[in-house]
């Protein structure tokens, strides 16, 4: 037999136990929310490097940095109407038509060039956007607010940020949105069959270098609403914006197979979820881009095709 006081020191014990490992899961939630706002940021982006690789056998690596161009865009445009959801349409449309203006003047005359003439010309479009911007906007980084007060939502012991639930939300419609429209539209279909056989899609009557334009603006217009979301968590804007967040939602296509635009989204989000934990890692905080490279070349050697690429046989 115990005595009363044994028995209410046993049961404050069990009870700080159980808040502390409520109080960890709540904290595990949260992480993970956070994971998936920032992995539907990445799989947007990572969606314009798949989609234009998978149609147009491309990869611009000038993709990133249409996320910059978001950016000022989103900074001019807030400063002028002073309301970010008609600059946020304003600015996806005008990035949809420098995407295809982009697509016209620099890669269209290389269409039957070799992939490393390609290449080279996305690489020099890159660092010709990012001298534009330093020109027209200075080296100086600029400051946007998207909303104000947006606040935040809180459930017990877990705190979230209402732009991360916009986030969130808005990723998960845009990309069933996407998905819906290249599965049941006569322009998805047809997206789907150049990316299958370029070829046999021109005998069968489709437009391929018009099907090449709207998914080089479908990817632009992406990149922009991933700058304005972006832009939400970070409201810094400088020339070299997009080069990082480019590279991380290049690295997301390339795990989840690049072409593949489940991949992409897959790639995407699992980038998203590590990013975030590892952020929660004291120890780990410095090397999160290791990590995430590193898993990108443990996922190659074992699957050079990504998680869900289909592997392709080259005809010679």
């Amino acid at each position: 037999m115990c005595t009363v006081k044994e028995f209410l020191n046993y049961e404050i014990f069990c009870g700080a136990l159980f808040f502390k490992k409520k109080g960890i899961f709540m904290e595990f939630i949260g992480t993970l929310i956070n994971g998936l706002s920032l992995g539907g940021v990445y799989a947007m982006i990572a969606l314009g490097y798949t989609m234009v690789y998978g149609i147009a056998k491309l990869l611009n690596f000038a993709h990133g940095d249409i996320i910059m161009v978001g950016g000022y865009l989103l900074f001019v445009f807030v400063g002028i109407v002073n309301n970010s959801i008609i600059a946020l349409l304003i600015t996806a449309v005008l990035c949809a038509i420098f995407g295809i203006v982009m697509e016209k003047l620099a890669y269209k005359p290389l269409r039957g060039a070799s992939p490393l003439a390609v290449l080279i010309t996305a690489i020099g479009v890159s660092y010709l956007l990012q001298s534009l911007a330093q020109i027209i906007f200075g080296t100086q980084t600029k400051f946007v607010t998207l909303f104000q007060n947006l606040g935040v939502i809180n459930i017990g012991s877990l705190v979230i940020q209402v732009s991360t639930l916009i986030t969130l939300f808005s990723c998960i419609v845009i990309m069933a949105g996407l998905t819906l429209f290249i599965k049941f539209s006569k322009t998805g279909r047809a997206m789907i069959a150049v990316s299958e056989d370029r070829g046999a899609s021109e005998l069968m009557g489709i437009n391929v270098n018009s099907i090449i334009t709207i998914t080089f603006a479908i990817g632009s217009f992406l990149a922009a609403a991933a700058s304005f979301f972006y832009l939400l968590k970070n409201p810094q804007i400088n020339p070299t914006l997009g080069s990082m967040p480019g590279i991380k939602a290049f690295t997301a296509a390339v795990i989840g197979g690049v072409g593949s635009i489940p991949g992409a989204m897959a790639g995407g989000v699992l980038l998203g979820i590590i990013e975030m934990f590892t952020a929660k890692v004291s120890f780990l905080t410095p090397y999160t881009e290791a990590i995430e490279f590193g898993i990108l070349i443990l996922i190659l050697l074992v699957r050079p095709s990504g998680l869900l690429g289909k592997k392709r046989r080259e005809k010679v």
